[in-house]
Order: C-alpha cells, then sequence, then structure tokens
C-alpha cells in the first residue's frame, strides 16, 4: 500500500502481460500500444515504455504534442498521431519523426512543412469506412489518394499506411463491421491501384482484435485492452486473459456515529434507516470519479460498502451499517479504502455501471490530483538483487 493520501496505482507487470497476450492473439500482425490521453489515465511515459517492452511495435496518440512529448522523453519507436485541428503544429510533428494520420485537410499543411524541413512527412490517409468522424469520405478517396501519390512523388511526403477505425466492434454480432471490413479492403485497393506502397493496414481496435481475425491485417490498435478492461458487456478481463493495470485507492479519513433518518451530502438523497456510522472517503469529481455514481462500491476491510448520497468535489461517504465501531479496536478510521482495480478488488465495470458510462471514461478520468504510483514487479526484482 502506498503511503499517498490517494493514489492510482499502476502495475507495470500487468500491463506487460497485456501486451504480451494481445500480441499473441493478433500474431502475425502487430500491436500499437495507445497511449493517447494521458494512457488512458495511466500515465503516457511509463506505459509507453513497458508496452515497448513487451513488444509492441507502435504507439498511437490522439495529438502531435501527445506524441512530440514522447520523443522529448527519448522514446525512439514509431509513433502515429491522428487527430489534428488549423492550430496543429504539423512542424513539430514532422521534425519529430512522427508519423501522422491525415484525413483530407491536412495533407497540405503537412507538405508545407515537411518543404521548410526539407524532410519528407511519413503518412497513413484514413478512409471513413462508416463511423462518421474524421478520415476521408469514399466518394472523396481517389482524389486523396491522387494528391498523395502526387506529393509522394515530389519527396514531400511517403504513405506508408492506410488506416480506419470501427464503430460498433464492441458488439460482435452486429452486421456493420462486415461492411466496414468490406469499405476498408476497398479503399485498401484503390490506394495500391494509384501506387500507393502501403506497408501498414490497420483497423483493429481492442475489441476488434478478440472478436474479428479478418479485421487484424498488418498492425492492430489496441488501447483498452492493454489496460486490462475488457470492451465487451458480457465478458470481463479474465475472461479475455487481462488483467486490469489501475487500482485506485485512498483512506477512510473520517467516520462518525449519527442517527436514525440523518441526511447525508447535498440534496439529502439519502438518509440512514437506523443508527450507523458513516465513513468519509477523500475523493470526488474533482479528482475525476464521477459524481453520479451514488451505489458504487468502495472496499473497505475485505467487506464492499456503497456510495451513499451525492458525490462531492473532494469527498464521498459510505456506510458501514453499523454502529460501536468509533472507538473500538476495529474502528475504520484510517483503513485503506479501494474504489476499483484488480484483483480481490471492486471491478471498474461496477462504478461504470453506477455512473451510467463505460469503463474507458471511468479511468481515463481520474485526475492529476490523483498520484500515480507505478509498481513495477521486474524492477523490484532488480533492486533485490543489490544492483
Amino acid at each position: 500500500m502506498t503511503s499517498s493520501e490517494r493514489a492510482a496505482e499502476i502495475d507495470l507487470e500487468a500491463l506487460r502481460h497485456n501486451v504480451r497476450h494481445l500480441r499473441d492473439v493478433a500474431h502475425p500482425a502487430r500491436v500499437m500500444a495507445v497511449v493517447k490521453a494521458n494512457a488512458y489515465g495511466h500515465g503516457a511515459l511509463p506505459v509507453a515504455r513497458a508496452a515497448l517492452e513487451a513488444g509492441a511495435a507502435w504507439l498511437g496518440v490522439a495529438h502531435i504534442s501527445e506524441g512530440v512529448a514522447l520523443r522529448k522523453a527519448g522514446i525512439e519507436a514509431p509513433i502515429l498521431a491522428w487527430l489534428h485541428t488549423a492550430a496543429t503544429d504539423f512542424t513539430a510533428g514532422v521534425e519529430h519523426g512522427l508519423d501522422l494520420g491525415i484525413s483530407g485537410w491536412e495533407l497540405e499543411r503537412v507538405t508545407a512543412a515537411a518543404r521548410e524541413l526539407e524532410r519528407p512527412a511519413i503518412v497513413h490517409l484514413k478512409i471513413d469506412t462508416g463511423l462518421g468522424r474524421n478520415g476521408c469520405p469514399p466518394d472523396r478517396w481517389d482524389a486523396l489518394l491522387s494528391r498523395a501519390v502526387a506529393y509522394q512523388e515530389e519527396g514531400l511526403i511517403r504513405v506508408v499506411g492506410i488506416f480506419s477505425h470501427l464503430a460498433v466492434a464492441d458488439e460482435p454480432t452486429r452486421p456493420e463491421t462486415d461492411l466496414q471490413v468490406q469499405a476498408f479492403r476497398e479503399a485498401v485497393a484503390a490506394a495500391e491501384n494509384a501506387g500507393v506502397d502501403v506497408e501498414v493496414r490497420h483497423l483493429a481496435n481492442t475489441p476488434a482484435t478478440f472478436s474479428r481475425p479478418d479485421c487484424h491485417f498488418d498492425l492492430v490498435r489496441v488501447g483498452l485492452g492493454i489496460y486490462g478492461l475488457s470492451p465487451f458487456s458480457d465478458q470481463g478481463s479474465a475472461d479475455l486473459g487481462l488483467r486490469p493495470v489501475m487500482t485506485l485507492s485512498t483512506t477512510v479519513s473520517n467516520c462518525k456515529e449519527v442517527p436514525a433518518g440523518q441526511g447525508v451530502s447535498y440534496g439529502y438523497g439519502y438518509r440512514t434507516q437506523k443508527p450507523t456510522t458513516l465513513g468519509l472517503i477523500p475523493v470526488g469529481y474533482g479528482d475525476g470519479v464521477p459524481r453520479i455514481a451514488t451505489g458504487a462500491p468502495v472496499l473497505v476491510g475485505g467487506r464492499i460498502y456503497p456510495v451513499v448520497g451525492r458525490i462531492a468535489m473532494d469527498q464521498l461517504v459510505i456506510d458501514f451499517g453499523a454502529t460501536g465501531l468509533v472507538d473500538s479496536p476495529e474502528s475504520p478510521l484510517g483503513e485503506r479504502a479501494v474504489l476499483f482495480g484488480g484483483a480481490d478488488s471492486p471491478p471498474v465495470e461496477d462504478w461504470a455501471a453506477a455512473a451510467q458510462t463505460i469503463n474507458y471514461e471511468v479511468v481515463t478520468r481520474i485526475g492529476d490530483r490523483v498520484e500515480r504510483v507505478y509498481l513495477d514487479a521486474r524492477q523490484e526484482a532488480h533492486d533485490d538483487d543489490g544492483a
């Protein structure tokens, strides 16, 4: 247990296990570990290093600024950045050797940066196969290919990849994925016919990596899976051979006995039914804990207690359901309180259900006020050897 007041413990060996497992599932396709959004709240640089150690061949980020930060920290592996705005610093992306996802309008900005730096940009062209977000519309794909090939012949870019993103792969029986796969194959064929020497085709996200081997192509982009979480509603982490990486914990900061009828937190949405002991847990929506997650589980002393009342900015309340605790040897004051995590902890999916959201959001939104504590069995073994 960390001595931090509130901590997200990040098990890097669990993360390595997940990457190795996903690499085996995807073989012979390679693995891109997606570390955008501060590695889904887990910490981009430690996660990136651990993922590469475990055999990830690429890293994926949303923004060029995220990729540049990894480069400045010494990461040399291929990094793809795919989400850009008119204010994006494409020059920095080209200068730091990032692979750049191109949906259309960005191509001229990227080639201008390449011309200025006298260095070709590395480009992956993105086709919208049905998700409806970024990606080139199919009716403009041939025109984008023509422009890209012309710039490549000028030596301004090198097109190495074609990619897209799936919309409903977390629901494996839905037919839309078949349509997207077919559209993707047609887009790749058009690129090859236009003269693009495609090195990497990538379409699969975490759910498709597990459920659609026909989507693996040359590279799979896995985010949620490397963090040990399942994208499926009917399968948990263990069912997929994954180990949750983040454990969110703090300590019981106060406990007190209250009478029946005691209102709890703003709005008095909860009142005690009998005399009981309330415990104060010092995390709240200011730490990224979902405000609406009343009823979510907190583990204290080997037992699960529900969150009662409205979650506040800095704190939430649990009901121990008994009296006589405060001045007894069994007082929970100062005890570790685990909101979610790995083995023997409440699963993050229980918090997602209470918050009417998905596990992705719960871990990603945990804020900077919560210290990240990195647990690394490999480093601990090294230290134990006296090195």
